[in-house]
């Protein structure tokens, strides 16, 4: 389990979180959904250690991280933040290699995720949406290549995992995070697209200037009232625009697998 009690954290003179708790199942995924600086970000970075909180705790699988050594840490969880710019010529096989340097081990991260064959290619020289990919890759290999207790649950923290993504792409990376909780993992993802997150989540935490305003199953929280509450305008839930095309995704990648989660 990931449990976070009454976090508060500031940035400068910025309360951003105000007494959030929040509380993530291994074998579920859990979104964190919310309007732009709502906190979504700023709470996964205090989910992990990054960002140190006023006032709270977080455990992850029982083990206080702000104790906990980050050699231990790394072995029940990576982290996928927003961006990663690379200042250096780094081959896209040597990034995904930082998480994990078994024998094949980028490899066979980098085909999970669609990008068979890349890993003599510079990081630089990819696109946007390539890069991201390969950062997704390098996460995959650190859980995968774990030396960690097999009985210990592994986590995914992903923030913003399909913001630089096409429609088909974003797709395989959401059923890669899905077969991840499927096989045991955790998976937490920070999410903009609502729609996905119906799709995929088990769970979902909406959050609100600082605070969770809704947190449960998708059908009890993806509602009228509490969206349109939060984002501050008329969102209708199940119903199609008048006069407009509406574009929906479906599940549509069987087999997906994206290995082992203990």
């Amino acid at each position: 389990m990931l449990h976070a009690t009454n976090l508060t954290v500031s940035l400068g003179s910025r309360t951003i979180l105000q007494d959030v708790s929040f509380t993530a199942q291994a074998g579920q995924l859990t979104a964190i959904v919310g309007p732009n600086g709502s906190g979504k970000s700023t709470l996964l970075r205090a989910l992990t250690g990054e960002l140190p909180c006023i006032r709270g705790t977080v455990t992850l699988n029982g083990a206080d991280i702000a104790s906990t050594h980050p050699a231990r840490l790394a072995a029940m969880r990576a982290v996928l933040p927003q961006s990663t710019p690379l200042a250096f010529p780094f081959l896209a096989g040597e990034v995904v290699g930082l998480g994990g340097r078994a024998q094949g081990l980028a490899d066979r991260a980098l085909a999970a995720v669609g990008l068979a064959g890349f890993g003599g290619r510079f990081y630089q020289e990819l696109s946007g949406g390539e890069q991201q990919r390969v950062q997704l890759a390098r996460v995959l290999a650190q859980v995968w290549g774990s030396a960690g207790p097999t009985d210990t649950p592994r986590w995914l923290l992903l923030d913003e995992p399909v913001s630089s993504l096409d429609i088909g792409h974003q797709l395989l990376v959401m059923n890669l995070a899905r077969a991840f909780a499927d096989a045991g993992g955790g998976v937490v993802a920070v999410m903009h697209d609502l729609n996905l997150t119906a799709m995929f989540a088990d769970q979902v935490a909406l959050i609100s200037k600082g605070r969770i305003t809704g947190a449960g199953a998708p059908p009890a929280i993806l509602t009228d009232a509490l969206l349109s509450q939060a984002y501050d305008c008329s969102i209708t839930v199940n119903t199609a625009p008048r006069d407009g095309t509406f574009v929906l995704p479906h599940l549509s990648l069987p087999g997906v697998s994206a290995g082992p989660s203990r």
